[in-house]
């Protein structure tokens, strides 16, 4: 572990930022960070994956524009790769992640610099807000930050300031950033937590801030969410292939509630054809399971109103059992880009 001194008030800062098919949120995505408010120096690498919109062409007018930015290529087109290239193009101690399609809040760089000055950690960042008005993405937005929905982590659901397993983006210092290598390109996904379990593991602080809160916007249909956390679930098997101490009880409960349903549903069914009241009593899981998934619904009522309520048990029921299927079947067949 390299001794990273202090942090200087108002410290020069590099915000690296990964993009691809940005074009609608990449021209407010760069304006927050640039008028963010800081007192310090600012830089911007923007690394920007092929795709087949004009998010290439927006980057290159907007660096034009403005001296602070600086675009580069990621021919490698997953996040990790570009996160890698934009570190690369920058040069300043404090290295800050930021995404093309969300926006920095006010002030959020002299959050992240004061942090890091007086906690002497390797990163420090806060959790995602998701945040919408339609009844189904409403939903969805709540349970993310429910632990009904998502587990207890804090960077999904909040808590208070201290060390964390891992953090929302992130605030980095350099020298630990290149001490550990970067982002470790095979995960295209889970890579912010696979960096963040290596600082830990090399002796460094991750440090959690709940005032530097980031406004996401959640998934809108069933099956982007199904398919967002099938892949989640697989490369949080990923993980825990790797790093098998990190397996925990929030990681393998989806995966085991998944196979005790398919079970205690298929023990029920051939009790119900044999005659047999045992096995028939089987579908009493499924049926627990549901009406839990109902109660977690009713205790969240006060913060999603009755529309996305009544959608509430289906939401949850897709998070638990897509990310259950994605962590039994693993990336064996996935392709390394993610989108398998």
């Amino acid at each position: 572990m390299e001794d990273l001194g202090p942090v200087e008030p108002a410290a020069p800062v590099s915000v690296i930022m990964p993009v691809r098919g940005e074009e609608a949120t990449l021209a407010a995505a760069v304006t927050s960070v640039l008028d963010n408010g800081y007192e310090g120096e600012v830089e911007l690498a923007i690394a920007v994956a092929p795709g087949p919109d004009r998010t290439r062409e927006i980057a290159d007018a907007l660096a034009a524009a403005d001296p602070r930015i600086t675009v580069v290529g990621n021919p490698g087109l997953t996040a990790p790769h570009g996160l890698n290239a934009a570190i690369a193009a920058t040069r300043h101690d404090v290295v800050v992640r930021m995404d093309g399609h969300a926006v920095m809040p006010p002030g959020y760089l002299a959050l992240a610099v004061d942090a890091l000055r007086r906690t002497g950690a390797a990163n420090v960042g806060g959790r995602m807000v998701p945040e919408a008005e339609a009844p189904l993405a409403r939903a969805i937005a709540e349970a993310m930050q429910s632990r009904f929905g998502i587990g207890g982590a804090g960077h999904r659901v909040g808590g208070e300031e201290g060390p964390a397993d891992s953090v929302f983006l992130g605030a980095f210092r350099r020298a630990a950033l290149e001490e550990m290598g970067g982002y470790d390109v095979h995960f295209t996904r889970a890579q912010d937590w696979e960096l963040n379990h290596r600082l830990r593991e090399a002796g460094y602080v991750v440090w959690f801030v709940p005032d530097m809160q980031v406004p996401y916007a959640p998934r809108g249909s069933w099956r982007a969410l199904a398919r967002q956390f099938h892949q989640s679930g697989r490369w949080r098997r990923e993980v825990v292939t790797r790093y098998p101490s990190t397996a925990s009880v929030r990681y393998l409960l989806p995966p085991v509630l998944l196979i005790g349903l398919v079970a205690s549903t298929l023990l029920g069914i051939v009790g119900a054809l044999l005659g047999v009241p045992l096995l028939i009593a089987a579908f009493l899981v499924p049926l627990a399971y549901a009406l839990g998934l109902v109660v977690a619904s009713v205790l969240m009522l006060p913060r999603t109103g009755a529309a996305s309520a009544v959608l509430m048990p289906g939401v949850l029921g897709v998070m638990h059992l897509t990310w259950g299927a994605g962590f039994v079947r693993g990336i064996h067949h996935a392709r390394l880009d993610g989108r398998g």
